[in-house]
């Protein structure tokens, strides 16, 4: 019967411990790395509560995460990605679906990527049956309660996980999937913009708390009261029960104080002298730096406009989003998968890239792509020949009567497209032709594989449905058509 972490974590009788490996001493001091880096990994998970604005950065980005859709693809001999096999049917694929019996994969994800966007550290143990090494549940588990566990000879001997009650329970490395963004100083552990943001965070903290006092104290700065002489005992602690009595709270602001021998004297420092308007917004914008944060994606509307807010998203997505969804698919295919054995073989998980279209660049591509394509026509090139060369859909063309003699393409057609469009031509194709080269592979066939086109409408109209080249003579052998068309995917090579 297959255990849960629960009680892998929970029991000493664990995989982990049927296979005794060595630990470093244990009065290494728990929460600090090999080479002596004071740590505070807790502080970091618990700064998310804490502050607004890292919360919103946090929350944004693990939600995006959370969201994408994954896949498990088989390999093609090309090396290609659209040429892949999608796989709807595989134990990795059902565990990724359903990682346990209390987590969804994108609540999964979610945890993971809050844990690595506070800490830079990501930790997945796995569980499995007693009699099997094939993964039956995967779990999230907090950094802060995972030590690696260092070894002279092997760099690495395995983990130690403390629980909740302080119990420290081995894991083997096999057990421990561990994913995070490298620490300078520390091959150990990951590093993240949490650590670099320790005192700032404070600051914001203690600059709310401030104003929260403020308001407690009647709204009113503080002050001393003086005394001609020394009060006794009973005197002072008068003297305190009236003022808390009379002044003490909001709802006895600016109430008159009547002082019997003695001054009030004020202190002179108000919100405005402290500042702390501008000290918060200053640590917002040292948090969004230390994310490369785009503003747009906190909400803001001052100074954003639908120009940048666009390039916002598509920022947001391509360089805080991808890199840790990449850094997830790289420990599936490359620590996950390797445990099904042969059936985990000439597999692997993807993404469907987050990174939105560009409308605006791919409008502006249009219009340079068009006014090409009349400049070419207008230079005497065969119309459709230049429709294909630039990209765009075949239109029908009614030659004028004072229009020059279509002329042939020469060497440096391409080029010439390419420098009038300011882009490379071949970027901008989206669906591809792929030819199986057989013996049955008729020449027409043989001659369009790896053709581009630009849209569907144009694959489609060589490619009735999407194979079946129109001008395949296969057919007359009795043989079946040898290529179809394919959409390119769409790489951030491309963007």
């Amino acid at each position: 019967m297959a255990r849960t972490l629960l009680g892998a974590l929970l029991n000493r009788a664990s995989t982990a411990a049927q296979t005794p490996v060595p630990f470093a001493s244990r009065s290494q001091s728990y929460g600090r790395g090999l080479f002596g880096a004071s740590r505070s990994t807790t502080a970091q998970l618990d700064a998310m509560g804490s502050v607004g604005t890292l919360f919103a950065i946090v929350n944004r980005t693990a939600k995006a995460e959370a969201g994408v859709e994954w896949g498990l693809f088989r390999k093609a001999k090309s090396g290609k990605k659209e040429d892949r096999v999608q796989v709807t049917s595989h134990a990795a694929l059902d565990l990724w679906n359903k990682p346990n019996e209390f987590y969804t994969q994108s609540v999964f994800v979610e945890a993971g990527a809050q844990h690595k966007l506070l800490t830079g550290e990501q930790w997945w143990v796995i569980a499995k049956n007693e009699r099997s090494s094939l993964p039956l549940e995967l779990w999230p588990v907090r950094p802060d309660r995972m030590r690696p566990v260092p070894d002279p000879e092997t760099f690495l001997s395995g983990y130690m996980y403390t629980g909740p009650d302080g119990q420290e329970i081995a894991l083997r490395k096999e057990d421990v999937i561990f994913i995070r963004t490298p620490h300078p100083t520390d091959p150990y552990r990951g590093i993240g913009p949490v650590q670099a943001l320790l005192t700032d965070l404070d600051a914001v903290q203690y600059s709310a708390e401030w104003n929260r006092n403020f308001f407690l104290n009647s709204a009113e700065p503080g002050g001393i009261i003086e005394v001609p002489q020394a009060l006794s005992d009973p005197d002072f602690d008068q003297l305190r029960e009236r003022w808390n009595d009379q002044h003490k709270g909001v709802a006895n602001a600016h109430r008159v104080a009547i002082l019997e021998h003695g001054k009030w004297v004020d202190r002179k420092y108000t919100q405005r002298d402290m500042q702390f308007a501008e000290l918060r917004n200053l640590s917002r914008e040292v948090i969004r730096e230390a994310f490369g944060f785009p503003k747009p994606m906190t909400g803001a509307v001052e100074d954003v406009n639908r120009s940048n807010g666009d390039a916002g998203e598509r920022m947001f997505a391509r360089w805080l989003v991808c890199p840790d969804l990449e850094a997830i698919r790289d420990a599936l295919n490359h620590q996950l998968l390797p445990l099904y054995g042969a059936t985990g073989q000439g597999l692997e998980f993807d993404f469907v890239n987050p990174v939105p279209d560009d409308v605006e660049s791919e409008a502006t591509q249009l219009t340079s792509r068009s006014t090409a394509a009349a400049v070419l026509v207008r230079e005497g090139f065969d119309p459709a020949g230049v429709l294909k060369a630039v990209g765009l859909p075949d239109i029908p063309y009614s030659r004028r009567s004072d229009a020059p003699a279509p002329l042939a393409p020469t060497a440096a057609w391409d080029d010439a497209v390419a420098g009038l469009l300011g882009t490379d031509v071949e970027a901008a194709m989206r669906w591809e032709v792929v030819t199986e080269h057989d013996d049955n592979v008729c020449g027409p066939c043989a001659e369009q594989d790896g053709r581009l086109y630009r849209n569907r409408a144009q694959a489609y109209k060589d490619y009735p449905g999407g194979s079946g080249y129109i001008h395949c003579v296969g057919a007359e052998y009795g043989n079946d058509c040898r290529c179809k068309v394919v959409k390119r995917r769409k790489t951030r090579d491309d963007e």
